[in-house]
């Protein structure tokens, strides 16, 4: 466990274009409590976070409704799991941070097979496996 254990947190919000796999449930629980609630983006949120607009040079305004959901929805000491658009993951880090939540992210290994076929095509085949949870800034 590389991740440090906050204040009893109640839930973990994902803010990722992922299902959370059975391993980092498991893994999450472990760590921070069988209570421990999952919370997943709403509908429309979950749409917005999967394709962040690559034509705006700003993301503040675009992520708004993030940073209200999560105000709506947490309490400190949660866990937020932030993954995805490099800037709006910065963003929503900082957001956390500064709202008493706990960003976190997941760590995987991957592996990797590669078949060579006789007319000389080549299928790579990659496979991720959860490894642990870090905390944002350790």
């Amino acid at each position: 466990m590389n991740a440090k254990k906050p204040a009893s947190p109640e839930n973990m919000f994902l803010m990722f274009n992922h299902s959370l796999s059975k391993d980092q449930e498991t893994d999450a629980q472990n760590i921070w409590g069988t209570q421990l609630q999952f919370v997943g983006l709403p509908g429309q949120l979950k749409a917005l976070w999967a394709q962040i607009p690559a034509d705006k040079q700003e993301l503040f305004d675009t992520l708004a409704p993030f940073r209200t959901w999560l105000e709506k929805q947490s309490r400190p000491n949660d866990l937020v799991l932030i993954q995805g658009d490099f800037g709006a993951t910065w963003l929503m880090v900082q957001y956390a941070l500064n709202s008493n939540l706990v960003p976190v992210y997941s760590v995987t290994v991957r592996l990797a097979s590669e078949e060579r076929s006789p007319d000389g095509m080549v299928k790579n085949t990659h496979f991720f496996k959860h490894q642990m949870f870090r905390l944002y800034g350790i």
